[in-house]
């Protein structure tokens, strides 16, 4: 849980960021990849991230723009890209202009339930984090070169010179 507004800020900034150099990395063939006919497609995945960042919060009474759940997932890889640059950087605005860190011991109903805002902020990173490891596995399905996240990817480790760690 985020107690201070300071702290959701630097979470979110690299969260962001490394959510960014996914969405960066999908072409729009690659958004059609999924593991099954009844699983989400690699796009449906990334145009869900998009939709959550304004979604979830919107249940605190945060207000700021973003795609609504019934906007249809575009057809362009950099559209989805560029609807989450704007609405990410919509939430944190908001966050930053709207709140104080009082504001995160706030309840709000989510989903049936009261969940202090600093958790709902928390529970919409790891929300993404989720999501975007699903998405890499697509990524994979799909020949693109996942992006490093939390450390060197396997092709990052060859450019490096040094064998790829197996664990």
């Amino acid at each position: 849980m985020f107690r201070q507004i300071e702290d959701f800020v630097a979470a979110w900034r690299n969260e962001t960021a490394a959510t960014l150099r996914t969405l960066e990395t999908l072409t729009d063939e690659s958004l059609r990849q999924q593991i099954t006919s009844d699983h989400r497609t690699l796009g449906r995945l990334a145009w869900h991230l998009v939709q959550t960042l304004h979604e979830m919060p919107s249940r605190t009474g945060l207000s700021f723009e973003g795609p609504g759940e019934d906007a249809l997932v575009p057809p362009s890889a950099a559209d989805i890209t560029e609807a989450y640059k704007l609405t990410s950087q919509a939430l944190l605005d908001a966050v930053q202009s709207s709140w104080k860190d009082e504001s995160l011991l706030v309840m709000s109903d989510m989903y049936g339930d009261q969940w202090p805002n600093g958790v709902t902020l928390d529970a919409l990173i790891k929300h993404e984090i989720h999501h975007r490891g699903q998405m890499t596995v697509l990524m994979r399905q799909a020949g693109l070169r996942v992006p490093d996240i939390y450390g060197p990817t396997k092709e990052q480790w060859a450019e490096f010179g040094a064998p790829a760690p197996v664990i």
